[in-house]
């Protein structure tokens, strides 16, 4: 998962501050970034409403590192973040 290790560093965050907001250990998370772990899908919902990008772009199924249009719900979800 190359993309996630570098939507990461693109925001400066380290891997224990990732897995803080995911409540998952830094080891867990760690391992979906090198693609040891499948990452569940509420994860990966997570992760691309934190680095504001699809989830399609997170695995790889689209180049485009813009995010869709959001439901009201998931909007309040990124502002709590």
């Amino acid at each position: 998962m190359e993309r996630l290790r570098k939507l990461r560093e693109d925001k400066g965050l380290r891997q224990r501050e990732i897995s803080n907001l995911l409540h998952c250990s830094q080891t867990t998370y760690s391992r979906y970034e090198t693609g040891e772990l499948n990452i569940p899908v509420d994860v990966l919902e997570k992760l691309a409403l934190c680095f504001e990008t699809s989830v399609d772009y997170i695995i790889g199924l689209t180049d485009a590192k813009e995010p869709y249009e959001r439901t009201k719900d998931k909007k309040k979800v990124v502002n709590k973040m």
